[in-house]
């Protein structure tokens, strides 16, 4: 069932995720995945249960480890299980399963190493996927800033949604990130401060109840988290300080 001789692995990293997975998955093209491993970060709803009885892969945490240290399961489960090109994609459904096919496309034809959703395709359609007026603002103002800084033109850099090739996974020092939400700035950062070819597609914005979504106050700390990562990068430039994040792994070749 692969993809073109590839590999193709959905890791979900869940948290009370119960009400949503299964349509989550239902939603995924057939013939694409060639596994789906979800990994539990002590959900409290049973999520766990329900992934097994859905036949998933399923890891579950003795502690909760946070966003970021949800998804260091998840890529270090993947690589173990022998994948090329892993699709990160929330289990509450909030980013289109259907979408799977066209980010690993990208990745098995080689024209990208790393992939993301785009959610702004316009101000207008991001509003009336229910995307509060505040996150709209922020993420503007930081993927037009972290677009100059990096010399990328994504057209949002805080999507949930993301593609990596195993090369991606196995040059960036993602290992040594933060286990919480700036997990996914420092990732970018690192793609682009390492020469990969990063790209992205639309994806329609989906604000509902069963969605997770961080707190104003949650998003000011990110934000900040974010700038911080960019002042490493800053200093790695300039040749001051270059932040051990920033180095590839020193035992993977070049993408």
């Amino acid at each position: 069932m692969s993809m073109k001789g590839k590999k193709v692995v959905v890791v979900m990293p869940a948290y009370n995720a119960a009400k949503t997975l299964e349509r989550t998955v239902d939603s995924i093209p057939s013939g694409v995945a060639d596994e789906i491993i979800v990994v539990d970060d002590c959900s409290k709803d049973g999520t766990p249960d329900l992934s097994r009885k859905l036949g998933l892969a399923t890891i579950v945490h003795a502690r909760n480890q946070g966003y970021g240290g949800n998804q260091k399961t998840c890529y270090r489960e993947a690589l173990a299980r022998g994948a090329d090109v892993v699709i990160m994609l929330h289990p509450d459904y909030q980013y289109d399963p259907r979408l799977v096919p066209y980010l690993a496309g990208l990745i098995v034809d080689d024209v990208c190493d790393v992939v993301c959703g785009n959610r702004i395709r316009s101000r207008a359609e991001a509003l009336a996927g229910g995307m509060p007026w505040w996150k709209y603002l922020f993420n503007r103002l930081l993927s037009v800033l972290e677009n100059f800084w990096t010399g990328q033109n994504l057209g949002e850099w805080h999507s949930g949604l993301r593609a990596y090739s195993r090369g991606a996974l196995e040059r960036i020092d993602w290992e040594n990130n933060s286990d919480d939400f700036v997990f996914d700035q420092q990732f970018l950062h690192q793609a682009a401060f390492l020469g990969l070819r990063m790209g992205d597609i639309p994806v329609a914005a989906r604000y509902f109840d069963e969605a997770s979504s961080i707190s104003f106050r949650r998003s000011v700390v990110y934000g900040l988290s974010t700038l911080g990562v960019m002042g490493w990068v800053l200093a790695a430039r300039l040749g001051l300080y270059t932040h051990r994040i920033l180095r590839p792994k020193a035992k993977e070749g070049a993408v």
